[in-house]
This record gives structure tokens, sequence and C-alpha cells, in this order.
């Protein structure tokens, strides 16, 4: 009984490995990132101010650069390099940051804003063909009119820059 309990346990435990090893290269975050190996995310450059309406936002570049590295790097098995010879290159821009008026109260002043963040990400992939995009993604943060921009920066950005970076995540390395 016992021998026939631990024959049928080993099998489990075989069944289970085959299963596991015949997922491939996917991995429980859902990134599929192919041959690849490493990574590049170059410097997105900050031209919001050149859009109308939108402001310059000092350091949004570096953060959000940060950003997308940190979202690659937690999310797949790919190494980050900087020596320009990348399998996947992430490039691009901030064009916009824009500050609007979302809902009005009886007094016709607002009673909510938007801060609205827009990102132009090119992604080539040098290990696989027809998979490059120049894509843009926005995402909003609405907050009370009556507190300030600055004290609610951090939170907005950090809700932004989620959902940004794994939109841009999604669109290069999830293979539904």
């Amino acid at each position: 009984m016992k021998v026939l309990l631990k024959i049928k346990n080993s099998v489990l435990l075989i069944f289970i490995a085959l299963l596991l090893n015949g997922c491939g290269v996917y991995n429980f975050t859902g990134g599929n990132p192919g041959t690849a190996k490493t990574f590049q995310v170059s410097y997105f450059q900050n031209y919001a101010s050149q859009s109308p309406g939108s402001t310059f936002e000092p350091g949004m570049d570096r953060d959000f650069t940060l950003a997308l590295q940190d979202r690659i790097l937690n999310q797949s098995n790919l190494d980050l390099v900087n020596n320009g010879n990348a399998d996947l290159l992430y490039e691009g821009e901030i064009t916009e940051y824009r500050i609007s008026p979302m809902t009005a109260t009886a007094q016709q002043t607002a009673a909510q804003n938007r801060l609205t963040v827009r990102v132009k990400c090119r992604f080539f992939n040098n290990t696989k063909e027809d998979v490059d995009f120049e894509q843009n993604f926005s995402f909003f943060y609405d907050f009370d009119a009556n507190l300030q921009l600055i004290n609610v920066k951090s939170t907005a950005h950090e809700v932004i820059f989620e959902r940004i970076t794994q939109d841009i995540f999604n669109a290069s390395l999830a293979d539904w």
C-alpha cells in the first residue's frame, strides 16, 4: 500500500514537472520575451512643453525612464544593458503633461482636476520580426480642485506611471 502511494506521488510529481516545463518561456507575470535576453530603455526626453496647453515637469523624464526599467526588470527575466546592443530597445518621449478641470460646482468653479500624461514609445525587437511599434500611451489622475498639484504629485505620478509602464510592457512582451 505504501509502495503504491509512493509510485502514485512520483507519477504526479513528474506530471506536474512536465506540465510546467511545457509553459516554455512564459512566466507568472505574463511576459514573453521569446529568445531575447537583454533590454535597454533609452532616456525618455520631456517634450511636454511643446504641446499646446501642456506644461514641463522637471525630473519627469528621469522618473519615467526609471519606472519603465523597473517594470521590465520586475516582470521579466531580461537583463538591463546600456551598451546599445540590447535585444529589446525602448525609446520615446513624454509628449503631454496637462492639468484640466473635470467637474464644476454650482458656483461654476472646478470641483475636480485631472492630470494627464502622454508618452510616445518606440519599441524595437532585434530577435523577432514584425513586432516593432511606435505608439502613444496615456493615463490620468483625478484630484480635488481644492488641492494643489504639489500636494498630490507623488501619488499621481505613481498611479500614472504604474498604468503607462504596464501598458507598454503588455504591448511589447505580452504575447496573447
